[in-house]
């Protein structure tokens, strides 16, 4: 097999990003759009020692759950929603299926995977919406969202997945930057002063924070800018500077300065309220979030009587919502804005059995037991993409709580914890739960009983 050659091929599944697959003399091609059950023509456009990559030519028998989203122009060079070419009911079965595949890949337990939960209206659902700026090929400022494996930025006037509003008001600070000659940052010459735009948005209570992300402390003509933004529009309850002057991919910078309101917006979860930090770790979709935690609830079985970890906690969304079932909560976090905010929400919510601790999981956690004498009966875990460290894992097994409740963001590290964990662990239920729809991403919920033996 050659760049640039062409096949036909049936596309015989769907892989881990939603790409599709298929063989040729028993050499797995990736094909980007792909659906299972279509025959397509192919150009090869890279070559491996062990797979391939190609690109559509021509679709010559279509899946029945194909569709052509008319009501997006720029959904196949953002990336953002790479299912958006499927119709949303078969992209659950899609990502049920992925999950299911890795199960039966890598786990001794043979379980079916539940149906993915979706959503009854999949759009609009982001609360926090990230825009770079930059320059068009006239040197005017643009805001919108890179294009697929790229720093180009494609000017987007409506995003189906974001909120309106946020959208609004990023095209109004670009168009005020325009205006006022505010200079752009330039990422390959590290010039200019604006980086990126972040809105932050309570469903629930429609507050608005707004963020500028930029390169020094000040930039002329923000007072000017922030009285126009209030005047504009009435539900900014915020306006902040994040200042970034690191040569970086990473968006946010670790100092704020508020340029109006509090640093901060409340939004609501079930019965809660949560405080919102500039750096606060918060699920996008308040939606799904509140179907998440209500698994994980029902996951734990709490009676009362039991001490729950919360491990990599946040702002304490998760415990808030088990304290009130539970004896007490221990909750842990590395980032220490985040425990600051988890405390004040248990004021907030006038939650008074929940204790919260800034530190790495792996030394909080064997500090808590070994130290502080703690026993867990419930351990709850919501880890980042590159899932648990194996101290973390073994510490767990150790002390060896009667459930833990498992919830994962990436489906292959889930797995890879579970491998480990399941020769002490029965695995009760695998659920994921569509907390970004039109994307490949997929999060689950995953219960665990302590095996009788053990």
């Amino acid at each position: 097999m050659q760049k640039n050659e062409e096949y036909i091929v049936d596309i015989i599944d769907n892989g881990f990003e939603g790409e599709g697959i298929a063989k040729i003399n028993n050499f797995t091609v990736f094909i980007p759009g792909a659906i299972k059950g279509e025959k397509i023509k192919i150009l090869i456009v890279k070559v491996t020692s062990s797979y391939a990559f190609g690109k559509i030519l021509e679709i010559l028998k279509a899946s029945e759950y194909r569709c052509n989203p008319v009501d997006c122009a720029t959904y196949k060079r953002c990336g953002g929603c790479n299912l958006r070419h499927v119709q949303y009911k078969e992209t659950l079965n899609m990502k049920k299926n992925t999950v299911q595949n890795l199960v039966n890949k890598n786990l001794k337990q043979k379980i079916e995977v539940e149906q993915t939960i979706g959503m009854e209206n999949p759009y609009n659902y982001r609360d926090k919406a990230q825009f770079p700026v930059g320059v068009d090929k006239k040197g005017d400022p643009v805001v919108g969202v890179f294009a697929n494996r790229t720093h180009e930025i494609i000017p987007i006037d409506k995003c189906l997945i974001q909120t309106g509003e946020s959208q609004k008001i990023a095209k109004f600070i670009c168009e005020f930057a325009k205006k006022n000659n505010i200079a752009i940052y330039d990422e390959t010459k590290q010039t200019g002063i604006l980086r990126h735009i972040i809105i932050r948005t309570g469903i629930r209570t429609n507050e608005i924070m707004c963020i500028l992300v930029i390169k020094e402390d000040k930039f002329a003509s923000e007072e000017k800018l922030v009285k126009e933004l209030i005047h504009k529009f009435e539900n900014i309850k915020t306006i902040v500077k994040n200042i970034n002057s690191k040569n970086t991919n990473v968006i946010l910078g670790k100092k704020n300065i508020n340029l109006y309101g509090n640093g901060y917006i409340y939004d609501n979860l079930g019965d809660y309220t949560f405080k919102i930090s500039p750096l606060s770790f918060y699920q996008i979709n308040p939606v799904q979030t509140e179907k998440l935690y209500n698994l994980a609830l029902q996951g734990a079985e709490l009676t009362g009587n039991e001490t729950v970890f919360d491990l990599y906690c946040g702002i304490g969304t998760i415990g808030i919502y088990m304290a009130n079932h539970a004896k007490e909560v221990y909750g842990i976090e590395i980032v220490e804005q985040a425990i600051e905010d988890a405390k004040e929400n248990c004021k907030i919510n006038n939650i008074k059995n929940a204790y919260y601790y800034a530190g790495d999981t792996e030394k909080l956690l064997a500090k808590l037991i070994y130290e502080g004498n703690i026993q867990p009966g419930v351990i709850i875990v919501d880890p980042p993409r590159k899932g648990l460290d194996n101290t973390t894992i073994e510490n767990m097994l150790k002390i060896k709580p009667e459930r833990i409740v498992y919830i994962s963001c990436n489906p292959a590290t889930l797995v890879r914890d579970l491998a480990k964990i399941e020769e002490k662990y029965h695995i009760e239920k695998i659920q994921p739960v569509d907390m970004f729809p039109f994307t490949s991403h997929v999060e689950c919920v995953v219960v665990l009983q302590l095996k009788q033996d053990m």
